[in-house]
């Protein structure tokens, strides 16, 4: 499977500023709203549906300089999910 990236933004923040983004994308998805990501003149909006695959992960990159470590939390879901049940009349 290819994976197409839609929207990568990246700046360094103070971890209070970082701390606002996560913030305000789980207020989005508390309020069952679309998420809206944009800077400068890329934009993205995404509907997560009601359920989705929830991953956290830890890592540590090496390279020939001071390893970075990173904290990534990622939202998964089908294309094709939907919310509700089925309903059939």
């Amino acid at each position: 499977m290819r994976e197409e990236i839609r929207f990568e933004h990246e700046q360094r923040r103070s971890r209070s500023e970082a701390a606002d983004y996560p913030r305000a994308i789980a207020d989005k998805l508390d309020a069952g709203d679309d998420v809206t990501l944009s800077a400068a003149d890329k934009s993205v909006t995404l509907g997560p549906p009601e359920t989705v695959d929830f991953e956290v992960i830890a890592g540590r990159e090496t390279s020939s300089g001071a390893d970075e470590l990173s904290i990534e939390v990622e939202l998964e879901w089908g294309e094709d999910d939907v919310d509700g049940e089925l309903d059939v009349s």
